[in-house]
């Protein structure tokens, strides 16, 4: 599979190297903390604790009164389009942000002579990857640079890319990509893919494309997921925002009733005015929590965030020692996420989600007792 690492100055156009290091793109944060036992301080997974609320629950569980009858995505696809201020047309609700992947990697058509690969940039989510190697893609990463923060140079992709992924903001690396960078690499004949699955812990979704997926050059594609937020990763439920013909190429590549009713549910009402209030809300106090977290970090001169203005409900950490501070801290009862199987990170790397001021503090205290430095 061929990479490419950001060089300093101008990117270089050079053949791309194969990949140095092989990394499970399957191994997600829940495989931290399943199979633990109670107890254990999760801050491996990225899904807001307390979650879901109460009266999502209670949508949820009068959605099972309607199980006889077959899903009716509708009143569902109306409101994220409401949501959005866009055209019913431009929304497909599918099983979870991961699913959509898995329809873009099989709708791609495959790349004719002298045309480009499809492009990750990397380190993020790897579920992309998987689902282009899964469907017979020849992938080219894009692999950014620690000493950049993570940050991306619209001029590293190559013009001839078909295909451009970005996580924006990126997990684990926790930037947030300006709108003007991400729309840079629009253009035509390109589908440009921008994972969206935790802008909605960034106050006021700044830098989203949601709003522009038919504006731009080309086809854009954003993907969103209501499972971090409101707690529902084991409902499956997210939605792609794409131009209409590209939504309908997706939806052919769908099974017949994708999104179970409770999902449909959850879907609606999350989208109501309250809910995106209470969205915002969330999205200040993680903002807060999160600055609270790396004030607690900064007391240890090893441990180095990945980014200095990290924006998304998680952050990323480098120690010298990672593998063994994550080890000592499961024995301490804290999972925190590996970083050694997203590309472009090795074992030195920790993503930890934010929590509440208490949580951070016990995490503070269980690495000072542990000596790390």
């Amino acid at each position: 599979m061929p990479t490419r690492t950001e060089p300093a100055g101008a990117p270089e156009r050079t053949a791309p190297a194969p990949t140095p290091t092989p990394h499970d793109l399957r191994h997600h944060g829940d495989a931290e903390v399943r199979d633990a036992g109670a107890g254990l301080v999760d801050l491996a997974v990225n899904v807001r604790a307390g979650t879901p609320p109460a009266w999502l629950k209670e949508r949820i569980a009068a959605s099972l009164e309607t199980l006889a009858a077959y899903p009716d995505g509708r009143a569902a696809r109306r409101a994220v389009a409401a949501r959005h201020g866009l055209p019913e047309e431009c929304v497909l609700l599918t099983a979870g942000a991961a699913e959509a992947f898995v329809l873009l990697a099989r709708a791609l058509p495959a790349p004719g002579p002298g045309t480009g690969r499809p492009v990750v940039v990397h380190p993020q989510f790897t579920e992309p990857e998987a689902a282009l190697r899964d469907a017979g893609h020849a992938v080219e990463r894009i692999v950014l640079r620690e000493r950049d923060g993570f940050r991306l140079d619209p001029a590293l992709v190559p013009p001839e890319a078909p295909v451009v992924v970005v996580g924006n903001p990126t997990n684990p690396t926790s930037v947030l990509h300006p709108a003007a960078v991400l729309e840079a690499l629009a253009r035509p004949g390109r589908t440009l893919v921008v994972d969206e699955a935790f802008i909605d812990a960034v106050p006021g979704e700044r830098e989203s494309l949601a709003s522009r997926v038919v504006d731009l050059p080309g086809t854009t594609v954003v993907l969103r997921s209501l499972t971090k937020t409101w707690g529902l990763a084991g409902l499956r439920v997210g939605y792609v925002l794409s131009d209409p013909g590209t939504v309908a190429r997706l939806a052919r590549h769908q099974p017949l009733w994708p999104v179970s009713s409770p999902a449909l549910a959850a879907a609606e009402a999350c989208c109501a005015p309250a809910a995106l209030a209470e969205a915002e809300r969330a999205a200040l106090r993680t903002a807060e929590d999160r600055a609270y977290l790396l004030g607690r970090l900064a007391e240890f001169a090893e441990l180095r965030s990945a980014t200095p203005d990290p924006r998304a409900p998680f952050v990323l950490v480098r120690h010298p020692e990672g593998a063994v501070v994550r080890e000592r801290l499961r024995e301490e009862g804290i999972a925190v996420r590996r970083g050694d199987t997203f590309p472009g990170l090795d074992r030195r790397w920790l993503r930890l989600a934010v929590r509440d001021r208490a949580t951070t503090d016990r995490l503070a205290r269980a690495l000072a007792g542990l000596g790390v430095r």
